[in-house]
């Protein structure tokens, strides 16, 4: 996706790649006015606040994501400011918002764009949708999460920008870390900025925040990849970027 963002970018995505869920979600809505008229009136108030409660939360999870994806900094990448000439890896998970950004950032440095989309696991219709409106950039390289076809100490800089979730399983993320951990230098800064299943974006997403995965789960595949923490950036209170960094010797 080389095109520069507009005011609401973000939001018109999820509608575009969404627009199911919200059909479903509003006919609910009026099914549920519809029985606040027609059933007994024990029940009109249950109905009544179950159409409420599901309109808010639709309205509150499309605000927050207006104010994430096109109100904040998300997509500025301010924790990236290296202008050296480097190699530099960025890897999405069917849907690239962020290459022609790193482009435009590191202008003397050698990109290498990777996609780990697989149409056998990865069967949301919003993805295919996505790849649809927002064709892949034609210089991507399709890789396997488990096997990165790069040589050891390969990057200086590695960037998953919310793609990493898509890995459901938590051995394949295990693994597909240590492949970050190989093709990584000795210096190399890795950025994951994702979504956490936390109390914010609980109340952002209600239920949607299961998609999302723990903080503590995140530190596990880290962990097990050798790979440490060096800083956390917030971007607003919903979205957290982790500064990674080689453990030592790599896997």
């Amino acid at each position: 996706m080389a095109t520069n963002r507009n005011r609401f970018q973000g939001l018109s995505n999820i509608v575009l790649f969404n627009w199911h869920f919200y059909l479903i979600a509003g006919s609910l809505i009026v099914v549920l006015t519809i029985f606040t008229e027609i059933f007994p009136t024990q029940f009109q108030d249950v109905f009544f606040w179950l159409a409420l409660f599901s309109g808010f939360s639709i309205l509150v999870s499309l605000v927050v994501s207006h104010y994430i994806y096109d109100r904040s900094d998300l997509y500025q990448m301010t924790w990236f400011d290296d202008t050296r000439p480097c190699r530099i890896l960025n890897i999405n998970a069917g849907f690239d918002e962020t290459s022609h950004i790193i482009r435009t950032k590191a202008p003397n440095s050698c990109l290498t764009i990777c996609d780990f989309y697989d149409p056998r696991k990865h069967t949301e219709v919003s993805i295919k949708r996505a790849r649809k409106a927002f064709p892949p950039d034609p210089r991507t390289i399709n890789v396997e999460t488990e096997k990165l076809p790069f040589g050891n100490s390969s990057f200086d800089f590695i960037f998953l920008t919310l793609s990493a979730h898509e890995i459901r399983d938590a051995r394949e993320r295990a693994v597909f870390f240590r492949e970050i951990n190989r093709v990584a230098n000795s210096d190399c800064r890795i950025y994951v900025t994702e979504h956490l299943r936390d109390l914010f974006n609980f109340a952002a997403y209600t239920i949607g925040f299961f998609h999302f995965f723990s903080r503590r789960q995140w530190l596990n595949s880290f962990v097990a990849a050798n790979l440490k923490i060096i800083k956390e950036q917030k971007t607003t209170p919903f979205i957290t970027t982790f500064v990674l960094g080689k453990n030592g010797d790599s896997l």
